[in-house]
């Protein structure tokens, strides 16, 4: 797994544009705003309510058609879940249309067709596009839904659900919803392994009955087509969808705190710190602070050249991107929120630093410039967007679903440029909160709760779930005797005998795993001086490493020589011997991994830093985590070791679980040999 862990390095182009005729030293004056000729979808209605906006646009022979639901949040309760359920069914089949006839023909005819619980999205040439319309039609209408493929789409959340109780974001996302709305909202409510299993294929078949309704709902088709042919189409397909009576339901009010404090959730096996500021804002598009809102946001965090990501980042270096957002919900309260993940080390640093520029835009004034140069990324967007067809129908959708004003978007750049420096920092004391807002931090509490206790907060607990919880405990004591020695050895005994690994000459384990639709495998050679791992994707080599004394090389390119001589020291024909025998490497504590002990044995270096956990009871090693830092910039990786099979008389990990980019990936043990298969030349 070493060789995912150590790709850092970034390459820096240079571009220079040269012109003697521009004073660049004299910012340009900014022209008169465009005028804004927003074009009206044509529109009619039918007999069951279903809503239909047409924007014809000949220039290319393409049709793009939404199908919007617009329902008010729904509540799941404890079938949470079933939301996901019934949009990943729908589109599976037909009462008149077999599921592999019909993604066939879709495919077949180049076009793109989704479905989910409140609508459905095409993309097609125009020439099929009555065809297409036809089976969005079909699929929207008559949905099958088989036990089989039910069954299939649990297991599938299930092991997604499984993946994520690991992952500090998905964590992090799902206890700030829920402490901010309540998990009692539809906003706060989770997806978890109890809801899902609580749903049966009749709840999913009620949740499409009671809430895929046309009377709520808008069609809007885009491209190559004809009004009054669309209108036939349409009228042939939708017309017998029949309409029902939506259920009730009164949304929670919800509040914010009455002062600022901390909520950590602790993720022990966390490298890196989820920070995160909110707190929820009565926020409306019909608002008339909408748009100084909107300039205000992008100013302190809403892009790269903010406030929030200049400290953050450019300044400090604490993270690879930093941002805020504040979205606005007809329904109910909106959210406010900023941050960022950050490496464990800077955690507290983080806060004190996002907290001073979210009073720095509430009481010091933005410049002229900054307030000139947000206007002008709203402007240039907002015009190149009105040239898309697929605007005009959208736009006409917000209106509708927003009850925004007829003018709405005519007069959006006037009001845009309306907007006063007095009005940057008003709305920012109305709607940016720093006296009551939550401060959500999930991390590993052993690294970053000491330095958070030191800040002007106080701090609440949690667990995954969003429920209160005692402290977290910060450490055990080491048993007297137990050493990093004693733990290695305990390792190479439990997996073959410390004595026999030390006297092997190579070892070869192949590891295979499925994503993105292809194959994944990985090599591993090892002897006692070198080391090589090969990842290839659909038989093509993406990446090869090699290791010796000499350095470390990455598709025969050498890293720095400091990261490669913080790297060596874990050659050997398994790793751990090359650890136990160097002298930077400590017995550093007893850490729990899902709910038990494990000995954690760190190699700190300036660059690479590596924590290793064996769990108390079995011995086996049952994770791993490098930290690379360089250059300002920190790059975290994490695997996970189990189910460990025998070969040739050794144990290897049956599974490795790590990152592949951004997704988890599962390796499978498919191979492992001993003292075969391994030669010098595999190393040059």
């Amino acid at each position: 797994m070493k060789t995912k862990y150590i790709s850092i390095i970034t390459l820096l182009f240079l571009t220079l544009s040269l012109s003697a005729q521009v004073d660049r030293s004299v910012q340009p004056k900014p022209g008169p705003s465009p005028k804004i000729n927003l074009g009206k979808p044509e529109t009619f209605e039918l007999k069951n309510g279903l809503k239909v906006l047409v924007v014809e646009n000949h220039k290319l022979p393409r049709v793009s058609a939404s199908l919007t639901i617009d329902n008010n949040p729904i509540l799941e309760g404890d079938k949470a879940g079933v939301s996901n359920l019934t949009g990943s069914l729908i589109g599976s089949g037909t009462k008149n249309i077999s599921k592999d006839a019909f993604n066939e023909e879709v495919d077949y005819l180049g076009a793109r067709l989704s479905f989910s619980s409140q609508g459905a999205r095409l993309n097609s040439l125009s020439k099929y596009f009555p065809r297409i319309l036809e089976l969005m039609a079909d699929g929207s209408q008559n949905p099958v839904f088989a036990q089989e493929d039910f069954d299939k789409e649990v297991n599938i959340l299930l092991d997604g659900i499984k993946l994520g109780e690991k992952s500090v974001g998905t964590v992090a996302n799902r206890v700030q919803s829920a402490l901010a709305y309540g998990k009692n909202h539809p906003y706060g409510e989770f997806v978890s392994k109890e809801t899902v299993e609580s749903i049966k294929l009749a709840d999913v078949q009620n949740f499409y009955h009671t809430y895929f309704k046309p009377n709520n709902a808008y069609l809007v088709i885009v491209g190559d087509v004809n009004f009054k042919e669309v209108k036939k189409l349409v009228k042939k397909h939708f017309s017998n969808w029949e309409k029902g009576e939506l259920p009730a339901y009164s949304i929670p009010v919800v509040n914010n705190i009455t002062k600022t404090e901390i909520d950590f959730i602790d993720m022990p096996n966390a490298v890196q710190s989820d920070v995160t500021v909110l707190s929820t804002v009565d926020f409306k598009m019909t608002d008339n602070d909408y748009h100084a809102v909107l300039l205000a946001n992008q100013i302190f965090g809403g892009d790269f050249n903010s406030y929030l990501n200049m400290n953050l980042r450019e300044a400090h270096g604490y993270t690879y991107g930093a941002r805020s957002g504040i979205r606005t919900d007809k329904n109910t309260a909106a959210l406010f929120s900023a941050g960022a993940q950050v490496r464990n080390a800077v955690t507290d640093s983080t806060v004190i630093q996002t907290m001073l520029e979210l009073t720095r835009i509430r009481t010091a004034k933005v410049t002229a410039e900054e307030l000139e140069i947000v206007k002008a990324t709203y402007v240039g967007s907002f015009v190149r967007n009105i040239e898309k067809p697929e605007t005009v129908a959208r736009y006409a959708l917000n209106i509708q679903t927003n009850n925004l004003s007829e003018d709405f978007y005519k007069t959006y750049l006037a009001k845009i440029n309306a907007v006063t420096i007095e009005d940057i920092q008003r709305v920012a004391q109305k709607y940016f909160s720093a006296d009551n807002a939550r401060i959500i931090i999930t991390g590993k509490a052993l690294d970053v709760l000491p330095n958070l206790e030191k800040l002007p907060y106080t701090i609440n607990y949690f667990d995954k779930g969003a429920n209160a919880t005692e402290k977290p405990e910060m450490t055990k004591p080491i048993p007297a005797g137990v050493t990093k020695q004693t733990v290695i050895d305990g390792y190479l005994n439990a997996i073959g005998g410390a004595e026999k690994i030390k006297a092997l000459e190579s070892t070869l384990v192949t590891y295979e795993a499925s994503a993105m639709g292809s194959t994944i495998l990985t090599t591993e050679k090892r002897t006692n001086a070198k080391y090589l791992n090969e990842t290839s994707m659909g038989g093509n080599v993406m990446m090869k490493v090699i290791m010796t004394n000499a350095g470390v090389f990455m598709n025969k390119q050498a890293l720095p020589e400091a990261m490669a001589k913080e790297m060596t020291y874990a050659l050997g024909t398994f790793s751990e011997i090359g650890i136990l025998a160097n002298e930077s490497s400590k017995l550093s504590a007893i850490e729990a991994i899902d709910g038990k002990d494990s000995y954690v044995i760190s190699t700190k270096g300036e660059i690479v830093t590596t924590s290793i956990y064996f769990d108390v009871e079995t011995g086996l090693k049952v994770k791993e985590v490098q930290t690379i830092n360089m250059g300002g910039r920190t790059q975290n990786q994490e695997a996970t070791f189990s189910n460990y099979k025998e070969f040739n008389g050794f144990k290897f990990p049956g599974t490795k679980t790590g990152n592949l980019g951004p997704q988890t990936v599962e390796f499978k043990l498919i191979d492992a040999k001993i003292n075969e298969g391994v030669s010098d030349s595999d190393f040059e």
